[in-house]
């Protein structure tokens, strides 16, 4: 029984030891202005599944006046990422082929567009950038953006300053 017992525990020791692995070494997402109430924030995400984000504006509620962008900064805040919405973010990103895109999207010619600022370093130390204008690269990367953006809402974030 006891050797029963020993292996059931070192078994979910490694289990929850490897359940964070992953290819990245941190995320990072910046969402850009635009003429409306776009909202403006960058995140960092680290493979602990903490996250911090420094929100400027609309990050956390939605504008509805002119009046709104005279509001001072949202602030800093952290959180850590559920493990659901951790591993569906990381699925997300391996499924992209990431280094395989492009580093620009977009089309300059229209204006009010957000842009959208993906960095990723990978666990060898190397990195991929994207940018973003208007946030359309590619149907995955929208949907990746709107994932990111989303989790301002789904989770709990503390403000740190």
């Amino acid at each position: 029984m006891n050797y029963l017992l020993t292996f059931i525990s070192a078994f979910l020791m490694i289990s929850c030891a490897t359940s964070n692995k992953t290819n990245y070494s941190k995320i990072e997402y910046d969402a850009g202005a635009c003429f409306g109430f776009c909202p403006i924030f960058k995140m960092t995400i680290n493979p602990d599944r903490t996250a911090i984000i420094d929100a400027e504006r609309f990050t956390f509620y939605d504008g509805n006046s002119k009046a709104d962008f005279s509001k001072p900064k949202e602030g800093t805040f952290k959180t850590t990422l559920d493990q659901e919405s951790f591993d569906k973010l990381v699925g997300m990103l391996d499924s992209l082929n990431l280094k395989s895109l492009k580093n620009y999207y977009g089309n300059k010619n229209i204006t009010d567009l957000p842009t959208s600022y993906l960095r990723i370093t990978f666990i060898d130390n190397s990195t991929k950038h994207v940018e973003d204008y208007g946030k359309n690269g590619t149907e995955d990367l929208h949907r990746l953006y709107t994932f990111i953006e989303g989790l301002t809402k789904t989770q709990t974030w503390t403000k740190v300053k």
